[in-house]
C-alpha cells in the first residue's frame, strides 16, 4: 500500500473510531450528572421508555438519522445532541489524528474526551462531575509520564513533575479568583420592579424557591456554610404564623424572623410578597478549578494562562450578549467549563501560532 493509501486508511479510523467513542460520551454525559454506573446496565437505554437499545439501532451516527431522532420502542424523540456529540468527537478525533504525533494523538484524543463531556454536563447541569476533573488530572499525569513530549521534554520524570506544577498552577489561579470573587461580588442585590409573590417549598432533601416567574434549587445559592440570602418582604407566613413588613434571613438550614430563628427541617412551606433580595453567589463552580488543573496536566502552565484569558473572554462576551438580548433572567447561571475547554482546544491546535503572533507583537523588528 502507498502513503496515501495508509494516510487515508488511518484517518478514516480516526473517524470512525472517534464516533464510537462519541457514542460511549453520550452515556458518561447523561449517567454521570445522575450517579448512575456508566457500565451497568451495559447495554443503552431510551431516556423516555427506559427500553434497552440492540446494537443495530446504537450504530453510531447512522442509527439516529435512520430512525430520524427517535426511540424505535416509543417513538420518543432522541436529542440532537447524541448524534451531535457522536459527530464532533469524530471530527476531533480525525483532526488531532492529522495534525499530532500517533504518541500525541492518542493522549489527545483522551484529554478531547474528557473536554467534550465536560462541556455538554456543564452546560446541562452545571457542574463538571470528579471523574472528569479529578480522574483527568491523573490522566494527564499518566500521559505524560508516558509522552513526555506533551510536556516538551524528553524526560519522563521532568513532563510528569511539569504536569502536576502546571495542574497546580490551574487550581491555585482559579481558587485566588474565586476567593477574590466572593470578597467582591459575593453579594447580589435585587430590587424588583413590584412586589413579587414568593415560595419555599420542601422537596426532600432540598427545596424549590420560586421568585416570580423564576424557579431555582435552594441548594443553588449556598455554596459555603456561611452564605445567607435575604429577602425584604412586605409581608410573609412561616409554619402558620403572618409577619408583615420584616427581613427573612436565610442560611441553608434556616431562617431568621424578627428574632426567632427556624429549621428549615421543620418547615413545608413559606410564602409571602418580597420587594427586594440579596442573595449569596460564587464567582465559579469548584469544578471548574479542578477541570483548569486536568487542563493543565495535558496541556502544560501555559495552556493554563491561555484558557483562563480566553475563556473569561468569551465567557464575559457571551454572558453580556445573552443579557442584551433577554435570553437571561437575574437568577440565571454561566457555566464557566465550556469556555476553559474552548480556550484549552485553541491553544491545543494553535498555540505555538499565537505564541509566534503575540512575540512578534512584542519585537515587531
Amino acid at each position: 500500500m502507498s502513503g496515501l493509501s495508509y494516510e487515508i486508511l488511518f484517518s478514516v479510523f480516526a473517524f470512525v473510531l472517534g464516533a464510537t467513542i462519541g457514542s460511549f460520551l453520550n452515556v458518561c454525559i447523561y449517567r454521570l450528572p445522575l450517579d448512575l454506573s456508566i457500565n451497568k446496565p451495559r447495554r443503552s437505554f431510551c431516556p423516555s421508555c427506559k427500553t434497552p437499545i440492540p446494537w443495530q439501532q446504537n450504530i453510531p451516527l447512522a442509527s439516529w438519522l435512520f430512525l430520524r431522532g427517535r426511540c424505535a420502542h416509543c417513538g420518543a424523540p432522541i436529542r440532537f445532541r447524541y448524534f451531535g456529540v457522536e459527530l464532533i468527537t469524530a471530527l476531533m478525533f480525525l483532526t488531532v489524528w492529522r495534525t499530532f504525533p500517533w504518541q500525541i494523538a492518542i493522549a489527545y484524543w483522551v484529554f478531547v474526551s474528557l473536554v467534550i463531556v465536560a462541556t455538554f454536563v456543564d452546560f446541562e447541569h452545571f457542574i463538571i462531575p470528579d471523574q472528569v476533573t479529578i480522574g483527568g488530572t491523573v490522566a494527564g499525569v499518566v500521559a505524560s509520564l508516558i509522552v513526555p513530549e506533551l510536556m516538551n521534554t524528553d524526560s519522563r520524570i521532568a513532563a510528569a513533575v511539569r504536569a502536576l506544577l502546571a495542574a497546580a498552577l490551574g487550581y491555585l489561579i482559579l481558587l485566588l479568583v474565586l476567593e477574590a470573587g466572593k470578597l467582591a461580588f459575593g453579594k447580589k442585590r435585587i430590587r424588583l420592579d413590584a412586589p413579587t409573590p414568593f415560595t419555599w417549598t420542601r422537596q426532600g432533601d432540598d427545596a424549590d424557591f420560586v421568585v416570580g416567574s423564576e424557579r431555582s434549587l435552594w441548594s443553588d445559592y449556598f455554596a459555603r456554610e456561611r452564605d445567607r440570602l435575604l429577602l425584604r418582604c412586605d409581608e410573609a407566613k412561616i409554619d402558620n404564623r403572618s409577619y408583615g413588613n420584616v427581613t427573612l434571613e436565610f442560611h441553608y438550614d434556616r431562617v431568621a424572623a424578627e428574632g426567632e430563628v427556624i429549621v428549615l427541617d421543620n418547615l413545608a412551606q413559606i410564602t409571602g410578597v418580597v420587594r427586594e433580595l440579596q442573595i449569596p453567589r460564587e464567582a465559579m463552580g469548584r469544578g471548574d478549578l479542578k477541570f483548569l488543573a486536568a487542563i493543565g496536566a495535558f496541556l502544560g502552565w501555559r495552556a493554563v494562562l491561555f484558557s483562563v484569558f480566553a475563556g473569561s473572554l468569551v465567557g464575559s462576551l457571551v454572558g453580556l450578549f445573552t443579557l442584551l438580548i433577554g435570553k437571561r433572567v437575574w437568577s440565571a447561571k454561566l457555566p464557566f467549563g465550556p469556555y476553559l475547554a474552548l480556550g484549552a482546544v485553541t491553544w491545543m491546535f494553535f498555540g505555538e501560532t499565537f505564541i509566534r503572533w503575540y512575540l512578534g507583537l512584542l519585537n515587531p523588528l
